[in-house]
């Protein structure tokens, strides 16, 4: 039988068999992500990140020095240097011509059109010589088939923190987030500490009030909520944008947490209250201790919900430049930059590096507050 102890279940083997492809649909892009962020541009571009631990062939279209590099010796002009510019690299063949980019082997001695002749060397060295002047501004086309070894270097990093602006951005949705995400918490704790042991009229109508807003569309009152802004004089800016967060964050924060807090012993609150606690102290001294799965657990939705935010900041902060958030830096960035693999794959990790160190942290606390959150019941 499947019940019998000892043995795992068809269930129980369905269940882990998911849990572990879930894990790993969400792993390998990330770490593709990490692998793609550290390696060289051009390698980058020319191939996946799953061949970036070993040497790869590739097909390139390189360019001689322009003509006004040209040196004169003898009867003929000179352009010579390395078609890797500094960098190292193995050519395995090279061409002149599209039609045949792989006809020569490194070290030949090739004739061209007009009595032009080329030699490129297996280190990537060329000489190319003319006996008429060279005229291309550009330089001629070389076609080289090279076996690169694998190059990481952290200058995506340096050009993204430094050069792109995702620095600022970064300080600025810490701005946003990190008020955005305590602020909410401190009044649903009050909140549900309130509906769930202090008796008052209405605390039902509340508490439905609250399960209702639940499914109320955030972006029904995004317009609405600008123009109360506007008119109170609080405009656009971080005050603005806190107070929004908070708004939307409240009714899951206060239903979680209401739930987690109704769930807790009656036994124990009730000791206080015969010692001469009051409500106050009770809430600082027993329910907050207590709670903090049900308060991780909020945080790490409300955090990452905030850091990831576009609509909303886009609304209340604008695209100014000095308050741009990661998202809409990375959003600008998509636009201006959309061929520069290097520097999206960059950005991209940067902006999820906070989140995953947030939730990492937290994770522990996670399941824990989530299921007595919405099981227990007061």
């Amino acid at each position: 039988m499947d019940s019998i102890v000892g043995k795992n279940s068809a269930l129980t083997w369905a269940v882990n068999i998911s849990v572990v492809v879930l894990v790993l649909l969400w792993t390998i892009p990330t770490f593709g992500l990490l692998v793609s962020s550290v390696r060289d541009k051009d390698q980058l571009v020319s191939t996946g990140w799953w061949t970036s631990f070993s040497s790869v062939e590739r097909n390139l279209i390189k360019r001689s020095a322009p003509a006004s590099e040209q040196s004169q010796v003898d009867d003929l002009y000179v352009l010579k240097g390395n078609v890797f510019g500094e960098k190292l690299g193995e050519i395995t063949a090279f061409g002149w011509s599209s039609k045949a980019p792989t006809a020569f082997t490194p070290g030949e001695t090739v004739e061209m059109r007009k009595g032009k002749v080329l030699q490129i060397n297996a280190d990537g060295s060329y000489l190319l010589t003319s006996p008429i002047p060279f005229t291309s501004k550009k330089g001629a086309r070389l076609f080289v088939t090279s076996v690169d070894a694998p190059i990481f270097t952290l200058d995506n990093y340096s050009e993204v923190l430094f050069a792109e602006g995702i620095g600022k951005s970064f300080l600025n949705t810490m701005t946003v987030t990190i008020p955005a995400t305590i602020i909410p918490i401190l009044i649903a704790a009050f909140a549900a500490y309130a509906l769930a042991w202090m008796e008052f009229p209405g605390r039902a109508i509340m508490l439905a009030m609250v399960v209702g807003l639940l499914v109320v569309p955030l972006q029904m009152s995004l317009i609405p909520l600008l123009r109360l802004y506007t008119d109170i004089g609080i405009g656009k800016g971080y005050l603005g944008i806190w107070l929004a967060h908070t708004g939307f964050g409240l009714p899951l924060a206060i239903y979680l947490l209401r739930n987690y807090i109704a769930g807790l012993p009656r036994e124990v609150i009730e000791s206080a209250r015969v010692d001469g606690a009051n409500d106050f102290l009770i809430f600082v001294k027993i329910i907050l201790p207590l709670s903090f799965p049900a308060l991780a657990s909020f945080a790490i939705f409300q955090f990452l919900w905030v850091w990831n935010d576009l609509l909303i900041a886009t609304v209340f902060l604008g695209n100014n430049e000095e308050e741009l958030v990661m998202t809409g830096r990375l959003r600008e960035m998509l636009g201006s930059r959309g061929g520069n693999w290097e520097i999206l794959t960059a950005s991209a990790f940067v902006s999820i590096f906070v989140p995953l160190m947030v939730f990492f942290s937290l994770q522990k606390y996670l399941v824990r507050g989530l299921l007595s959150g919405s099981v227990k019941g007061g």
